[in-house]
Parts: C-alpha cells; structure tokens; sequence
C-alpha cells in the first residue's frame, strides 16, 4: 500500500500512525468482505436472489395466488419470477437451464428432471346445460359419444394428449371431432355451439370461473368411476434442490392441495414415456 503500517523488532510489534489511521477502513473492509461472502453463500444455497418458475395455463387463479402467497411467507428472500408455459415449453427450458423450477403435466419426458410428490386432479366434464348427459349425477365417457371433443393443443403435452383420448376410447368414447382451445372464454363458446364437451378438474366448474354464472348454459358434472385425471409435480433439474426450489415444491404442493382439490397419487406405472400411444386421432 506504499506506507508502513506496523515497527517491528526482536521484541515487540506497534502500530505507526499511518496504520492506525487506516486502522477503522480496514476493519469496514473486513465486515463489507464476511457479508459478501455471507451473500454469494445465501445465492449459491438458494437462500437470495431470482427463481424463475412456470405454471401450466390450466392452474386457476386461486391457486396461483394461494401458491404467491404461500411461497412469500417461506422464502421472504427471494424473487420469483413466475409464467405461464405449457409442460412442453417448461420441459425445453428446464433443458436449457434458462427455467429453474416448474409444475408440469404427466406423463411426460422426466430425464434429467428431480420430482416433487405427484398430485392427481381427477377430471369431470363441462358440457351443455341441454344435452341428455347433464342431467346424470355422474356421467359414464360412454354417454358423450356423439359429440366432439375440446382438448388443449397435442404440442403442449404430447403423451397427456394421447393418454386421454386412449382413455376415452377405452371406455367407450371416440369423439366425433377434436377441437383444440384452452382459454375459459374460447372453451365456454365452442361448449354452447359445437355440440362438444370437454374435461376439467373441479375448479373449472362454471361458476368458479371468472366472468362465467351458474346458469351459464354450461354444467360440470363428475364422470362415472373417475377414469381421467391430471397428474401434477413440481420438476427441477438434478443438482438445482436448493432451499429456493424446496420452498416452491412445498409452496406449490400446499396450494394445489387446498384450492384444486389434488390428492397424492401413487403412479400405477413409471413417468417415463411408454414406447407409443394405444390411440391416434
């Protein structure tokens, strides 16, 4: 630093001037550098900083919410940023590490990814208010033959996609066509005047939709035996568990529990893909 700082000899060591007035500098130095470390340590750990994080479009509102909710009150630290991408989007940026965390459908391609509890949301079916299958407590898959059938695009879920329309044709229902919507609005339209139907977990029921009344035209009704369901975890790339990511698992699995109704499920076969679908439309 260009000046002495301490005189020394064979018996003792003392502090000049010039150390003594840096002497309080220094020590700021000292204190600055521990809490940097202390930081980089909290980032590295997932304790501070960003977690970027995506949802499915088909998670409700309530549920986003109670999982923002839930996830400040544990990680008051930290940013999240949150979007809404489809499992296939989630699944390529958690790829290329430009994701972090995200809930996504299954089954799915899970290489690479660690997995939160599996949560199942078993699906119902919204349908027109006038047709003969809505005045049934429960309505069999087989009773919706004849109409067409609403279903998000095959590429944001591919092997979901696939699965479903499996099922249906296992129990008795082919649909006459498939319509491709997702959006509440959009789906309610086609409900009322394509003659089609379409699956929903029990907060798609219609008056728990914004901007949807009761005596919409449109009904939620249970289906028989319950044979379709949504399957749900929480997927990260292995290695990234870190503090930030488990309080979003447990954010997220808390949230899904108490305001979409899912139960823990205990895969009946692997979430790994099977080699091809049984059904193609």
């Amino acid at each position: 630093m260009g000046v002495r700082l301490f005189e020394r000899s064979s018996r003792r060591v003392t502090i000049t001037e010039a150390g003594t007035l840096l002497l309080a500098q220094a020590r700021e130095l000292l204190a600055g550098s521990e809490a940097f470390m202390a930081t980089a340590r909290r980032i590295r750990d997932g304790e501070t900083g960003l977690l970027r994080a995506a949802l499915s479009p088909d998670i409700a509102g309530e549920t986003v919410a109670a999982l923002l909710t839930e996830f400040q009150r544990r990680h008051l630290g930290l940013e999240l940023v949150l979007l809404e991408l489809t499992t296939a989007q989630q699944l390529a940026r958690l790829a290329s590490h430009d994701l972090d965390v995200g809930i996504v459908h299954h089954p799915c391609d899970v290489s690479g990814l660690e997995l939160g509890p599996v949560l199942r949301r078993e699906l119902g079916v919204l349908l027109p208010r006038t047709v003969a299958a809505a005045e049934l407590d429960e309505v069999p898959l087989s009773a919706l033959a004849g109409h067409d059938l609403i279903l998000f695009p095959r590429a944001d879920a591919p092997a979901l996609y696939d699965d479903l329309l499996t099922a249906c044709a296992r129990n008795g229902f082919t649909p006459a066509a498939v319509r491709h919507g997702q959006g509440a609005s959009f789906v309610h339209g086609l409900l009322l005047s394509a003659d089609a139907v379409a699956f929903g977990p029990r907060d798609t029921r219609p008056e728990q939709v914004h901007g949807q009344r009761p005596d919409s035209g449109v009904v939620w009704r249970p289906l028989a035996g319950a044979p379709l369901a949504w399957r749900h975890s929480v997927a990260w790339p292995k290695g990234r568990g870190d503090a930030a990511v488990k309080a979003f698992t447990e954010a997220a699995t808390h949230a899904l529990r108490t305001t979409a109704d899912a139960t823990s499920d205990v895969p009946s076969r692997p979430l790994y893909l099977r080699p091809a679908s049984e059904y193609w439309l």
